[in-house]
């Protein structure tokens, strides 16, 4: 039975990766995203790709994803709950209400609204159970300057994802969360040509291959449901993350 995976945030960077590589281990792949160009974009690179519009803070959205994906695979296997948002670089008193809070609808509540839709469809399902893989960063463990919200929103994902660990004992899901740390993509481009560091100080940051972030998605999910990886952190090897701060 050819296993069925969500990816949010698919249609670039990290969770494009990862679709290419877990099509290529023989998954259909689901790339979900607000742009549907770039959706398509993703999708030519393999025939298990398949992508379809969402906005994980629209609730309806979210529910019309997974409904179309059972409708067309017939059960999810796994979320790579993936999708996420940066605010404006910006000293805390500066901070917008706004820009705080559209950060929180994509990092926490959008993530939530993925999670349940997919615990809701592998409870459910035969042979019951999952997998969702939520996308933490390293900021789910110490702070940019200048990132608070993208900090708060990271720290409550791993709060989630215990959470889920927990409840999805009871019906097979496994819940593992993945911290990633200067994966090169277009989002990061900026960090490799500096960024701020603790002291104030801009600095250019080591950066590793996207497919390292996304090989190591693909051995978290090819585990069976009776093992998970709790807490992954891959990251380029001489980012300045140990002693950050």
């Amino acid at each position: 039975m050819t296993q069925v995976a969500v990816i949010t945030g698919g249609g670039s960077g990290i969770g494009r990766a990862a679709g290419r590589k877990l099509a290529e281990a023989g998954w259909q792949v689901v790339l979900a995203g607000r742009r549907l160009a770039a959706l398509e974009e993703a999708a030519a690179a393999h025939p298990a790709l398949a992508p379809i519009v969402a906005d994980v803070t629209i609730e309806a959205a979210v529910q019309h994803l997974f409904d179309e994906t059972v409708r067309r695979f017939g059960r999810v296997d796994l979320l790579f709950n993936n999708a996420g948002a940066f605010s404006r670089p910006a000293p805390l008193p500066e901070i917008e209400l706004a820009d705080f809070s559209a950060a929180l609808a994509v990092n926490v509540t959008g993530m939530f609204l993925c999670a349940r839709a997919a615990f809701r469809v592998m409870a459910a399902q035969s042979p019951q159970g999952g997998r969702i893989i939520n996308n933490g960063s390293i900021s789910a463990h110490v702070p940019r300057p200048q990132a608070v919200a993208y900090t708060v929103s990271k720290h409550a994902v791993t709060g989630l994802t215990r959470a889920l660990s927990l409840e999805g004992r009871a019906c097979g899901i496994a819940c593992g969360q993945i911290d990633i740390g200067n994966a090169a993509t277009e989002l990061s481009a900026g960090i490799a040509r500096g960024s701020m560091q603790a002291d104030g100080s801009i600095a250019p940051e080591p950066m590793m291959h996207v497919e390292h972030a996304a090989a190591s998605v693909l051995h978290m999910a090819s585990l069976p449901l009776s093992a998970n990886v709790q807490f992954m952190t891959v990251m380029a090897t001489n980012m300045p993350f140990i002693g950050r701060g």
